[in-house]
């Protein structure tokens, strides 16, 4: 194969690090180039995200050359292109070659290899930056062949177990929760209590589940704003609260308050307003956003953060045991592209072995027929090309058996018999 995949991660760089290898869209193109240019690859794949900046390329020679050797070329090229001394990345990076370099890339395709372990973002980043080195012109024959292969085993993975089924952070589980409650997502209005990175993270998964009417309440309304303009979102100051959840279907609150922001008597006045429709209520807040009392009341229901960390817990668990299942497909997918390889090795050997047949056949059929322009007998002739092709094709094989049986070498000399079709009763 020749394949060489080296990159650095959430694992084994920090974040500062990271993002000093990152690669910006605008840059992807040139850095393609120029990657096959100055560390002399035949073809190359850049992925760059926020958890991890990864290339995968084939070196000239296909698997020729020393790989090891190889990869101090990329490195080089990678630290030189981001200007960044090689010694900052030498004990935090990672490189793969050949068939652990395939498992690899479709350990990353299919979620295994994240942060959040399944999370399916990662398969359409892979398969946006193959398109990238399609566009760019840095991908040929044998990478073309590669990630095809990738994403047909990673989305085998993603649907023929439950790897990314099951919420595993405490902002997707708390929006994940709507799910079970309202059928028709983009009917709901949703209030955020909150601004920080949870709320924002919980913002962005309902935005992705369909939810379009949201609102981001906060103590400074600036900052409110400025997260709701992001999803599009109404932005209001605690004090409105009261207003709002009249008109909310999902309320989830994280803000880091030392008292409650919603009491019994507050949402319990809401409900009355709503004639009772139902309120979904989560709060991922420690100390406590919403009272406890507030459980007690019918048509709320109301999840805690140890609610949701049951949850994620279990969930993990879930997801450790798909993913033994997802390494079984994953050792079946590599297993089918070594045969196609095999394939594909036996198909090359097949057409030169015949293209060489042809000329010997070619060669000895043009003296034939000389001889028989010039008037010689026709049975001598064909005798003679008889003779000379059978010569010709036997003396490479006879060679090499020769040199088989002189060094020993049985296995060789078994191999001739089943690839000849040779029998004892024959000899």
């Amino acid at each position: 194969m020749g394949l060489i995949a080296l990159g650095i991660n959430h694992k084994t760089a920090n974040v500062a690090l990271r993002e000093r290898v990152a690669f910006a869209p605008e840059q992807m193109a040139e850095a393609l180039q120029d990657v096959l240019r100055d560390a002399k690859l035949a073809e190359a794949v850049i992925l760059s995200t926020c958890n991890r900046t990864e290339m995968f390329v084939i070196d000239h020679g296909e698997g020729t050359v020393d790989a090891g050797e190889s990869e101090q070329r990329l490195l080089a090229w990678l630290a030189s292109y981001h200007q960044i001394p090689t010694a900052d990345l030498s004990d935090c990076y990672y490189s793969f070659q050949d068939q652990q370099a395939l498992r690899h890339m479709i350990q990353v395709a299919s979620g295994l290899d994240s942060m959040v372990m399944g999370e399916p973002q990662i398969f359409g980043q892979i398969k946006s930056a193959f398109a990238v080195a399609q566009e760019a012109e840095s991908v040929g024959g044998e990478l073309s062949r590669i990630f095809p292969h990738v994403f047909t085993v990673a989305k085998k993975v993603r649907t023929d177990t439950a790897i990314g089924k099951n919420p595993v952070s405490v902002a997707f589980a708390a929006a994940s929760l709507s799910r079970h409650i309202f059928s028709d997502l983009g009917k709901v209005r949703a209030l955020l209590i909150g601004a920080g990175e949870t709320i924002e993270l919980v913002a962005r998964h309902l935005s992705e589940n369909g939810v379009k009417d949201i609102v981001v309440a906060n103590r400074t309304l600036g900052r409110a704003r400025e997260l709701a303009q992001r999803f599009g979102a109404e932005a209001v100051l605690l004090s409105e609260i009261p207003e709002q959840l009249v008109r909310s279907d999902i309320v989830i609150s994280s803000t880091a308050s030392q008292l409650p922001i919603l009491g019994k008597g507050a949402v319990e006045h809401a409900l009355k307003l709503r004639k009772h429709r139902p309120i979904l209520m989560v709060d991922i807040a420690v100390p406590r956003d919403i009272e406890e009392q507030v459980g007690e009341l019918s048509d709320v229901y109301l999840y805690t953060v140890d609610d949701l960390t049951d949850i994620i817990d279990e969930n993990k668990r879930n997801r450790e045991s798909e993913a033994l299942k997802a390494e079984e497909l994953i050792e079946q997918g590599i297993e089918n592209y070594l045969q196609k390889l095999r394939s594909l090795d036996v198909v090359t050997t097949l057409k030169t072995y015949r293209s060489r047949s042809e000329l010997i056949r070619d060669a000895e059929l043009d003296k034939a027929l000389k001889l028989l322009a010039k008037g010689e007998d026709a049975e001598q002739v064909l005798t003679i090309m008889a003779r000379n092709l059978t010569n010709k094709f036997m003396h490479q094989p006879s060679i090499e058996m020769k040199k088989a049986g002189a060094s020993g070498r049985e296995e060789l000399i078994g191999w001739a018999h089943e690839l000849f079709g040779l029998n004892q009763e024959d000899d």
